[in-house]
């Protein structure tokens, strides 16, 4: 469920630094918040420089399910912004990063509603292929 998509800059990123930056988001996520490494999506979209707030050279906007606390929110976004500066080979202070809490009846994996949170443990282990 947690959808990040990455505005990256015309001409500043090849596909090998795109999918540099796909497994650090599915790392960066994953450890922070202990979700299924599946369940983790990350779309990538050049932009004009106009079209990228402040001049950055990237943005990267995360829709993650609701619950999760604001200093695991700080450390995702921290985290993004060092990985992708790293990556694009950037000064950190060119990306931006922010998340989106989205309630979790919005959400499906697997054909099936993600759980409310607390309640993921009995989750995987019902939708367990």
């Amino acid at each position: 469920m947690p959808l990040y998509r990455c505005a990256i800059r015309e001409g500043l990123s090849s596909e090998a630094q795109r999918a540099q930056i796909a497994k650090e988001v599915v790392r960066i996520h994953c450890g922070v918040t202990g979700a299924p490494a599946s369940f983790v999506h990350a779309f990538f979209s050049e932009r004009a420089p106009s079209e990228l707030p402040d001049g950055r050279a990237a943005f990267v906007f995360g829709t993650i399910r609701w619950g999760r606390t604001d200093e695991q929110k700080a450390e995702i976004v921290s985290q993004l912004r060092s990985s992708v500066a790293k990556a694009l080979g950037c000064a950190e202070s060119e990306v931006g990063a922010v998340t989106v809490d989205i309630p979790s009846k919005w959400n499906m994996e697997g054909g099936a509603l993600l759980p409310e949170p607390g309640e993921e443990a009995a989750w995987l282990e019902k939708h367990r292929t």
